[in-house]
């Protein structure tokens, strides 16, 4: 379990640290849901009708938006937003973790360093969800044309889950890619292998952390959709900021621990602040 919570652990000892890095992206990421068809989707399904149409699903499922051209620029702004954001992020915890301290200096020309790493590595996993999005919702409209209504509710739940462990599985595979790279200065494919040896150690543990973060933000987002658009949003941004950090910090500390290098944030250290 320490896989599973040490890396929250870590968050809260130094939340005033790493909220800096995660306010611009949650906003973006929140601001990036399509609240009516959201509502709507799961209002109804929670009330007794499971159908929908597929661009209602893929828009409830969705993390680009294409509503209106507000909502478009709001998802370009939010990948640009992580993009940035999780290339210092990254900086700050390895420098953290690698020499105790929590300080800014140094970390923009290992900024730089981590960009293009970053850029591949969010677009990848934006991709496979986006793909992940447009075929679930492809399944759960089909399903809807069954005329047996506890049919579709069962088969819906079970292909929600089943396309969840996929997607927590697909993330998984390239999980320690970045901070290897970036720790490592391995080539892409040196640095894929490398990192997925090192995951494949922990697998089980990584998957449940992920499967625990993934039906937090699926209950947390279904519960606000029932709320006015503005209480929506909110939830949506703090459940951003914190997940998204949590992803970022378990990358980081998961590497350390699987690569076997010491952590010298745990230890004290007089210039730490």
């Amino acid at each position: 379990m320490r896989m599973v919570f040490g890396s929250w652990k870590y968050l809260f000892k130094n939340i005033w640290f790493l909220l800096p890095f995660a306010v611009v992206p949650a906003v973006f990421m929140a601001l990036s849901l399509d609240y009516q068809c959201i509502r709507e989707v799961w209002l109804n399904f929670f009330s007794g009708d499971p159908r929908a149409e597929f661009s209602e699903l893929f828009h409830a499922w969705s993390f680009l938006r294409v509503d209106s051209a507000l909502g478009l620029v709001y998802s370009i702004l939010a990948v640009i937003a992580v993009i940035a954001s999780m290339s210092l992020l990254l900086a700050f915890v390895e420098k953290h973790m690698r020499l105790g301290k929590r300080t800014m200096s140094g970390i923009w020309s290992q900024f730089l360093s981590n960009l293009p790493s970053v850029v591949f590595s969010v677009l990848i996993y934006l991709a496979m969800y986006e793909a992940w999005a447009v075929v679930l919702s492809a399944v759960m409209f089909a399903l809807s044309e069954i005329s047996a209504t506890a049919t579709v509710y069962i088969a819906d739940v079970l292909f929600i889950l089943v396309f969840a462990f996929v997607l927590i599985y697909l993330a998984s595979i390239l999980y320690l890619w970045l901070p290897c790279k970036q720790m490592t200065g391995f080539r892409f494919f040196e640095a894929f292998i490398y990192s997925y040896r090192l995951m494949v150690g922990v697998r089980g543990q990584l998957l449940l952390s992920f499967a625990v973060s993934e039906v937090a933000i699926f209950i947390l987002l279904c519960g606000g959709c029932m709320l006015p658009a503005p209480v929506f949003y909110l939830v949506a941004f703090v459940c951003f900021m914190l997940f998204y950090l949590n992803f970022c910090v378990r990358m980081e500390a998961l590497y350390f621990e699987t690569d076997k290098l010491d952590r010298e944030d745990l230890r004290r250290h007089k210039w730490e602040v």
